[in-house]
């Protein structure tokens, strides 16, 4: 069994699912409908190969191709993804039937890095034309909403650690930028900050964002109406449930 590799692989690359309609109207065309479990893969330098278990929770046959990109970010925290052959999944191509789950072998190739974290992403996407039923003569067949669902992998050394710095601005009465920059050797994914004063919270960041080492982002955000000048606390909170706060003064 041989699927092509997608013309346009970076296309199917997000951080969560990315649902690309290729088509609409035709009498079959059912989006696939699959898991993939841990949604984050973290892996130690003395972990060889890890378990990912793919589910399809969907009511039809759903044909799945796997690839593999290093994955970094610029400067201005623009994602960077490239393939790579520093990992491998076994098998890296299934079929499932309806309500079948695979266990796939996430192995890793080459040597760890001791003294800093490695990132990937693993992309699972669907093959809709895998499973298309043929067409019959003067019938054109469409092909469906295809499925891709990206999860970041972590190769992490004991030493490795998160460093992020954030500094708080505003644009305007209601309108604040926090740029926030990791310095560190590991990742840092920042779930939401609190702009407070006196207990009271003025304006919130929500979000998941990711910051790889040496990168940084712009995070945006509004409060519901006007704050005054002066101080405030800015709460960074991050994805392993610790925060940091800052002190802020507001023009």
């Amino acid at each position: 069994m041989t699927f092509a590799p997608s013309a346009n692989a970076g296309s199917v690359i997000r951080a969560a699912c990315l649902c690309a309609l290729l088509a609409l109207g035709a009498p079959w065309a059912q989006a696939g409908n699959f898991s993939v479990v841990p949604v984050r893969i973290y892996m130690t330098p003395s972990d060889r190969a890890v378990a990912v278990t793919i589910t399809n929770e969907g009511d039809t046959e759903v044909a799945l191709q796997t690839d593999l990109y290093s994955w970094g970010q610029k400067p201005d925290g623009t994602d960077d993804l490239a393939l790579t052959e520093d990992l491998i999944v076994a098998p890296p191509i299934l079929k499932l039937a309806p309500g079948a789950r695979q266990v796939v072998r996430l192995a890793r190739l080459v040597p760890a890095d001791n003294s800093k974290q490695l990132t990937y992403r693993l992309v699972v996407r669907e093959v809709p034309e895998a499973t298309a039923p043929k067409a019959e003569k003067g019938i054109v067949l469409q092909l469906p909403i295809a499925l891709a669902m990206s999860m970041p992998v972590f190769i992490t050394p004991p030493p490795a650690h998160r460093n992020v710095d954030c500094q708080v601005t505003r644009m305007d009465p209601q309108s604040f930028s926090a740029l926030c920059q990791n310095s560190g050797t590991a990742y840092a994914q920042v779930r939401a900050i609190v702009l407070a004063r006196g207990g009271e919270e003025l304006a919130r960041f929500e979000g998941g964002t990711y910051i790889l080492p040496g990168a940084r982002r712009t995070l945006s955000f509004k409060s519901e109406k006007a704050v005054a000048a002066g101080p405030a606390v800015a709460r960074v909170l991050f994805d392993d449930g610790r925060s940091t706060e800052l002190n802020v003064q507001l023009p």
